[in-house]
């Protein structure tokens, strides 16, 4: 069986920057479980994967625009601490849920705290950043019709309703 979309992939993996530093890994961890075609990991990762069997091992490096895009300065703002009412103390590296211009849902990280301003970034932490995976194959298997209207897989690796 070979991936291809609607397929629930299991694959070890290994991420490191072009520093060789490793960001994430599945070393040591269950697998990462993802259904194929659902856009459940990074594009170009998953374009890497199609067609692979099991079994097949790949490093794949992966530039910003196919990964979590560029880096946009539009997405960092100084706020006032009152913006932040109910939390006592705030801490560089905090993470809020805030709305984006497009009123979706964002996640915003706090970059600095000077007295009363908070700096505040939106953009995903490896946002311009080419992103290099080592990856092995270790399962595939046809997605349950439930895991394909979910838009994800169930069980161990998976999500858990």
């Amino acid at each position: 069986m070979l991936i291809a979309a609607n397929k629930a992939v299991s694959i070890d993996y290994t991420l490191t920057n072009d520093a060789g530093e490793v960001i994430d890994s599945s070393a040591g961890g269950a697998p990462l479980v993802y259904l194929h075609g659902a856009g459940n990991i990074i594009p170009g990762l998953e374009k890497a994967l199609e067609g692979k069997g099991t079994g097949d091992e790949l490093s794949v490096s992966v530039e910003p625009e196919d990964a979590y895009g560029e880096y946009s300065a539009e997405l960092v703002s100084t706020l006032s601490r009152s913006m932040f009412e109910g939390v006592d103390e705030l801490e560089v590296g905090m993470q809020f849920h805030a709305s984006a211009p497009d009123g979706q849902m964002q996640i915003v990280t706090i970059r600095d705290l000077d007295g009363d301003d908070v700096t505040v970034d939106g953009n995903h932490p490896l946002a311009g950043q080419r992103l290099n995976f080592k990856v092995k194959v270790v399962a595939i298997r046809d997605a349950s019709q439930e895991e394909i209207a979910h838009g994800h897989v169930h069980g161990e690796g998976g999500h858990h309703h």
